[in-house]
């Protein structure tokens, strides 16, 4: 049996408890690299991702801040995409990442931009 990383179980144990009490929601994936962060919105039912947005886009690129202000940038970008498509309430899934500064600035746009979780 192979061995899991710390990260992944937390990534594991958390998704689990998520998809069990949110149901009828899509979610929200984060992925945060170093440099980079981005987030889509997938319906779980059908294993499709609906919306989308990264931080490699020539919109979000051209504009170079620090990685916090892109985060919030992103929020809005995803926030508009989504209710583009009339998805307002989603269930955030932050992976094995804790809930703090990028992914918390992205969390806040997302909220501040209309979408319910």
């Amino acid at each position: 049996m192979k061995k899991l990383s710390k990260n992944t179980k937390r990534q594991l144990r958390t998704r689990k408890k998520l998809k069990s009490v949110n149901v009828g929601r899509y979610r929200i994936s984060v992925y945060k690299s170093l440099k980079n962060i981005s987030a889509q919105i997938i319906d779980d039912k059908v294993n499709k991702t609906l919306v989308s947005a990264s931080s490699i886009e020539k919109d979000v690129k051209k504009d170079k801040k620090n990685k916090n202000a892109t985060s919030t940038l992103l929020g809005e970008i995803l926030a508009k995409r989504a209710l583009e498509k009339k998805i307002n309430k989603v269930y955030f899934d932050r992976g094995g990442n804790k809930y703090h500064g990028r992914i918390k600035a992205f969390a806040d746009s997302l909220r501040k931009n209309g979408l319910e979780f």
